[in-house]
């Protein structure tokens, strides 16, 4: 019997030569034959002549070798789920497995990864219309809308529960806690929750609601709540109070809001019965009671127990206290920047309504517009586009149009420029710790942003008050797992992922606050430190979810596919490392069809 084989001869003078050979038994011996030089052929012919003589099968065509039956989005799935577990919010969704646990979870990691409504949710999970591994990651199977209503129903039954167990996690020793709103419109006009209010997100004609968010003071969101949408700020605050020391057993800690929502009234009606320090600022008509405006004397103090506002220095403290609020401390602080700034628009926004009402004048003098009512509609459409009817004294007749600056009215808003006061009731809290505690609340404003924008809180695609209410928790728990992968995540994406250094050399926290100069470099670059493109959260959670997993089809087990991950880049690796998280522990093993 002959046998056919590739034979390398090494050369030490030249290439090696590399033959085509026969061999068989002749008795005793073995004898050998060469049937042709192959050293001049292409290495991948070469390659796959050895193969096929050793046993292998030869194809025309890749295709015929193995065939990949589907390919889907991997390793954003994988980033996201690795670190709900990492977190362990699987466990405190419930502690029992069970489908509607794994519906919620998958709920949550789908507001991250690709936002929509429920049954869009539904249709990505199930697995002939599924856009990425989630729904075969956790098992689920075929998903309908109706389950992922149920699902709702659910979580929302499950919301205390999971807030105390959030709290119990990241307000344990806690000092502070975090506190503010915003709204959020609807479509439609079915929802219960859903009035007409003041609209933050500038939507006129839209009815919305209004949700209020507790965070740790890292920004860690615990609990929200969601109000009609016409509900005033500061009267969401009586139900915070009860959530913090009924639910969460918390007697004592500092609510920190800002000052629309910690007023006087509230502070006398919810803060003090409760027994709980807060940290807020004074309104307008709170700062002129402790300001003194006038032109004599040096001191910082007047007789009056007033602060003098030409005593104020420049990102300076002044720390007081008043008899107009008994058992707090008065914390002023004068931003020269923001001084210069409000001065330099309002005469420009003074400057264009003049522009406006000489308009109006000279229409009315040429007699294009005439009428005292006339004129006075056309002014009233035009006086106040920006906000500056209250600096002017106007007069109008049959055909004349007459104005004037308030020039002390003017001078007395300008007085207060770039002065804010900051109100505690926490003792030995310091006038640094004071400041730096209420700036705090722009964490609060990035998770709102986050989950208008990022995680898409908005539009609301469900009508009833439960299944709205269980939405907007939702998203918060998207947000809790996405706050945890920014804070791993930060030496890749665009942020400050060193800020202490910086923040310890700031003069004062009225002072301007500066980025590292790595984060600086990152910025103008566009890359990390050690070389990697620099990234949004966003934009990298796209760049991962080019990890795909291929189900590869094998010649001869057309009922079996075996499932094969793309190699990850560097970059993918890193974040990865940084998540703590292996993409290949959420591979399923080969299955049978």
């Amino acid at each position: 019997m002959a046998y056919y084989y590739v034979e390398t001869i090494k050369n030490k003078r030249g290439r090696d030569t590399i033959l085509l050979r026969q061999s068989w038994r002749e008795g005793q011996r073995i004898r050998k034959q060469t049937l042709a030089n192959l050293t001049d052929m292409p290495r991948f012919l070469i390659n796959g002549i050895d193969a096929v003589l050793r046993g292998g099968v030869a194809y025309s065509s890749i295709n015929q070798a193995f065939r990949i039956a589907r390919s889907l989005p991997h390793g954003h799935v994988a980033a996201v789920l690795g670190t709900a577990r990492t977190t362990e919010l699987e466990r405190i969704l419930h502690r029992t497995p069970s489908r509607q646990r794994s519906l919620a979870l998958a709920a949550v990691v789908s507001q991250v990864i690709a936002p929509g409504s429920k049954l869009a949710t539904a249709r990505r999970l199930s697995p002939e219309t599924a856009d990425s591994t989630l729904g075969e990651a956790l098992g689920l199977g075929e998903v309908s809308g109706n389950e992922m209503l149920s699902m709702l129903d659910w979580l929302l039954e499950r919301q205390r529960w999971i807030e105390k167990s959030l709290a119990n996690r990241h307000l344990h020793n806690a000092t502070l806690i975090l506190y503010d709103v915003t709204s959020s419109y609807l479509e439609g006009r079915n929802c219960p929750l859903a009035s007409f209010g003041y609209s933050r997100d500038g939507k006129k004609g839209k009815m919305q609601i209004v949700f209020g968010m507790l965070c740790a003071a890292d920004g860690c969101p615990i609990a929200v709540e969601v109000f009609r949408g016409n509900t005033a700020d500061p009267s969401t605050l009586s139900g915070q109070v009860k959530t913090i020391q009924q639910r969460f057993g918390i007697r004592h800690i500092a609510l920190v809001g800002d000052r629309g929502m910690i007023t006087t009234a509230r502070i006398k009606q919810d803060l003090k019965p409760a027994g709980l320090d807060w940290i807020s600022a004074l309104r307008t008509d709170g700062l002129r009671k402790i300001l003194d405006m006038s032109e004599q004397g040096d001191g910082e103090e007047e007789g009056n127990g007033r602060t003098r506002i030409d005593s104020l220095k420049p990102d300076g403290i002044v720390e007081v206290s008043s008899d107009e609020f008994p058992g707090e401390t008065i914390m002023v602080c004068l931003n020269a920047r923001l001084r210069s700034e409000r001065a330099r628009k309002r005469e420009a926004l003074l400057l264009k309504t003049e522009q406006a009402l000489e308009a109006i004048a000279r229409s009315a003098r040429l007699g294009n517009i005439v009428g005292k009512t006339t004129i006075a509609r056309k002014v009233g459409a035009e006086v106040n586009r920006w906000k500056m009817a209250k600096h002017f004294e106007i007069h109008i007749t049959e055909k004349r149009l007459r104005w004037k600056r308030l020039e002390e009215k003017i001078a007395a808003e300008a007085s207060l420029d770039g002065i804010y006061a900051i109100r505690t009731s926490v003792k030995d809290i310091g006038a640094h710790a004071a400041v730096c505690a209420y700036k705090s609340l722009c964490r609060v404003e990035r998770a709102f942003r986050s989950t208008k924008s990022v995680l898409n809180v908005r539009p609301i695609y469900v009508y009833s008050a439960d299944h709205v209410k269980a939405h907007v928790f939702l998203c918060m728990l998207a947000y809790y797992v996405e706050w945890h992968m920014r804070r791993k995540l930060a030496p890749l994406l665009f942020e400050d992922d060193d800020p202490q250094p910086v923040e310890d050399r700031r003069p004062s926290p009225v002072a301007k606050a500066e980025v590292s100069e790595s984060a600086k470099t990152k910025s103008a670059l566009k890359q990390t430190a050690d070389g990697h493109t620099a990234h949004s959260f966003a934009t990298l959670l796209d760049d991962l979810s080019t990890i795909s997993l291929n189900s590869v089809l094998l010649p001869g087990k057309v009922e079996a596919t075996m499932p094969v991950l793309a190699d990850l880049t560097p970059l993918q690796m890193r974040a990865m490392e940084l998540l703590d998280v292996n993409p290949q522990k959420y591979v399923p093993s080969a299955r049978t069809g």
